[in-house]
């Protein structure tokens, strides 16, 4: 089971307060755990709201909106994919993890979708062409 584990912003990391050579560490240490256990497919740190946009999508119409955004708590300000055997092995993980942030801060986990999740609607040909595209990432 693949799981996205979603690091919530605060408004240190939304003022763009990088973390001290502690945190870092730390992180690293973490990092390095999830790795040497084979959970950890991928994970970065995300730049504050004020350097993004939002699209907003009404049937064929488009709005861009220039962050700053103002909800910080609904924000992400980083994020890992973790592979599991399930959501409580995953959870297990998360509280291992250092305190990403100066102060509270909350990490919310969410199962990604497998193939087999959309049913007949995922037909062969479009599998198909999902592997390929997702062998043409892996090439770069």
């Amino acid at each position: 089971m693949k799981f996205m584990i979603l690091v919530k912003a605060d408004k240190n990391s939304e003022a763009g307060i990088m973390p001290d050579e502690a945190l870092l560490t730390a992180m690293t240490d973490y990092n390095e755990q999830l790795v040497k256990a084979g959970v950890m497919l991928g994970g970065e740190g995300l730049q504050p709201s004020s350097k993004g946009a939002r699209v907003r999508f009404s049937g064929t119409s488009r709005t861009v909106t220039d962050g700053p955004f103002a909800e910080t708590k609904e924000l992400v300000a980083g994020f890992w994919i973790f592979q599991t055997k399930s959501l409580q092995e995953a959870i297990e993980w998360v509280k291992k993890c250092p305190n990403p942030m100066l102060g509270d801060s909350e990490i919310e986990i969410r199962q990604i979708f497998d193939a087999a999740d959309f049913g007949e609607a995922y037909t062969p040909e479009l599998q198909e062409r999902e592997a390929k595209m997702r062998a043409e990432v892996e090439k770069r």
